[in-house]
């Protein structure tokens, strides 16, 4: 049987791969305040605007490529049964061979109806527009979870931290609620390594951190997973 890996992964994560990140531009995505392009009442108060930033993300996503620390993630999964729990939005890790991916916030390549949550479609290319419908006639929005809304992911990744062997965080600054509060999930005793070049605020016994950039740092940590496999 092989050990449970579950690996929480941020911003930072595909940050090398050239996706901009929040934290790093002073609280700005593309110039634009958070409250003007990723919350339910931008989208009510300028639908144009937050229409035209995700698809202008989207376009950007199908630019970029998986690097070294995606590719290293994947790989983890010859000697573990590796379960990614990820806040990022992109499909890297999928692209990289991860086979189990949950995406909390969403997914960039992925619509939904604005009336019909579980109405959920693969958007054919980068562009949506105004005039395309779920089936039920009803607009399409983007598939993310934006500030203000729920995380109904959060009832599938809690368990799976709880179960976890070995516990990772790759990326993140351990800010953004509820996503954060993952690590207080694991059990007492499980290995817990956090990746980042900037130590994050956490404070939980047993914690390992390696602090560097998640390319670099991912080579390291498969590292020392080889003595705990």
């Amino acid at each position: 049987m092989k050990k449970r890996l579950v690996i929480l992964t941020g911003a930072g994560m595909s940050q090398e791969s050239g996706i901009r990140t929040f934290r790093d531009m002073g609280g700005l995505w593309e110039e634009y305040d958070v409250t003007e392009v990723a919350t339910p009442e931008a989208w009510h108060r300028n639908p144009e605007l937050v229409m035209k930033f995700y698809n202008d993300r989207r376009k950007q996503l199908y630019e970029c490529e998986p690097n070294p620390g995606h590719v290293g993630l994947a790989e983890l999964e010859a000697d573990f049964d590796v379960q990614i729990i990820t806040q990022n939005i992109d499909d890297l890790h999928e692209r990289a061979g991860s086979s189990k991916v949950l995406h909390l916030h969403g997914e960039l390549k992925k619509v939904r109806s604005t009336r019909y949550d579980d109405l959920i479609y693969d958007l054919d290319g980068w562009e949506l527009k105004f005039g395309d419908t779920c089936e039920e006639g009803f607009q399409l929005r983007p598939h993310i979870v934006w500030f203000g809304e729920m995380v109904p992911a959060m009832d599938e990744a809690m368990p799976l931290v709880k179960e976890a062997d070995i516990f990772v965080v790759v990326g993140t600054s351990l800010n953004v609620y509820p996503a954060a509060g993952l690590i207080h999930y694991t059990q007492d005793g499980v290995p817990i390594f956090v990746v980042d070049p900037e130590r994050p605020p956490v404070h939980r016994n047993g914690i390992e951190f390696i602090e560097e950039k998640a390319g670099h740092g991912v080579s390291i940590l498969k590292e020392k997973l080889k003595k705990l496999k």
